[in-house]
């Protein structure tokens, strides 16, 4: 989502609101799950989205939101290697060595799961690795800023603090953003900021972590294509989203895929 200014709005989730974020929560891990055998080198970013539509809509009977939501063409985001996010699926191949997020959100009975998680094509570079964990690590730690009464600029915070600690950059122009009936609602979730400032947050409250992170400078540029966003240093840039309810005393990840369900969560701070 783009960072902006705009006054919020934010809607507290009602007990069945939340049932079906739920539920749209976890179809959207499912097709990442499902796609993962499938990313490996030779296979077009279109055919991943072909398999990933025909999932949501034939299996789980559920709607692609990216499909045409202000013009996009394409039912996922492939961003590849310097692609930093909403890469459009192409007859681009993927070769050994690419870094790749895929990003998936999908209705389901009116109400929106949206998610995503890095894949390597074959071996990564050390740099490459380090520079996806860094992030995955990073997302997590901000969820585990989240309980009632911290603020929007300590999850930013604990974010930016630890990415900038290993060397990379946070990307300021997109944020994470609230979410349920609709794709993007308030509040804004920068992954910058400082501790205490913003919006104190509430039960029910539910919206994406989603970092964005460089290997080399923060700054940005949008190709022709009106979608993709690339570094300008072409750097390689890596994400991980989930998207999280504010619970009575923590938080709740409704977007966990299989492999996460068992593990250990951040404990809230």
């Amino acid at each position: 989502m783009d960072a902006s200014n705009d006054n919020m709005s934010v809607k507290i989730k009602t007990p069945e609101a939340i049932e079906r974020m739920r539920v749209a929560g976890r179809l959207a891990a499912d097709v990442l799950d499902m796609i993962a055998p499938h990313v490996k080198p030779g296979v077009t970013t279109d055919e991943l989205d072909r398999l990933c539509h025909q999932y949501i809509t034939e299996v789980q009977e559920a709607i692609p939101a990216p499909l045409n939501y202000r013009g996009f063409p394409k039912s996922i985001c492939t961003s590849i290697n310097h692609q930093v996010c909403h890469g459009i699926p192409s007859d681009k191949r993927l070769k050994k060595g690419d870094i790749m997020n895929i990003d998936i959100t999908v209705i389901k009975d009116g109400y929106h799961g949206d998610t995503s998680k890095m894949f390597f094509v074959g071996e990564p570079s050390v740099l490459a690795r380090r520079l996806v964990t860094v992030t995955q690590q990073s997302m997590m730690l901000g969820i585990g800023a989240i309980r009632p009464g911290a603020t929007l600029g300590d999850i930013g915070h604990t974010i930016q603090k630890f990415v900038e600690s290993q060397g990379y950059s946070v990307v300021r122009e997109y944020c994470g953003h609230g979410i349920g009936r609709e794709f993007h609602e308030d509040p804004q979730i920068l992954h910058y900021g400082k501790p205490g400032e913003g919006l104190v947050l509430e039960p029910g409250m539910c919206f994406t972590v989603e970092p964005m992170v460089n290997s080399g400078k923060r700054f940005i540029k949008i190709l022709p294509d009106g979608w993709t966003v690339v570094t300008k240093d072409r750097s390689l840039s890596a994400q991980w989203e989930h998207t999280v309810l504010v619970t009575e005393d923590g938080y709740e990840i409704l977007t966990l895929r299989a492999e996460e369900r068992d593990e250990p969560q951040p404990d809230p701070q």
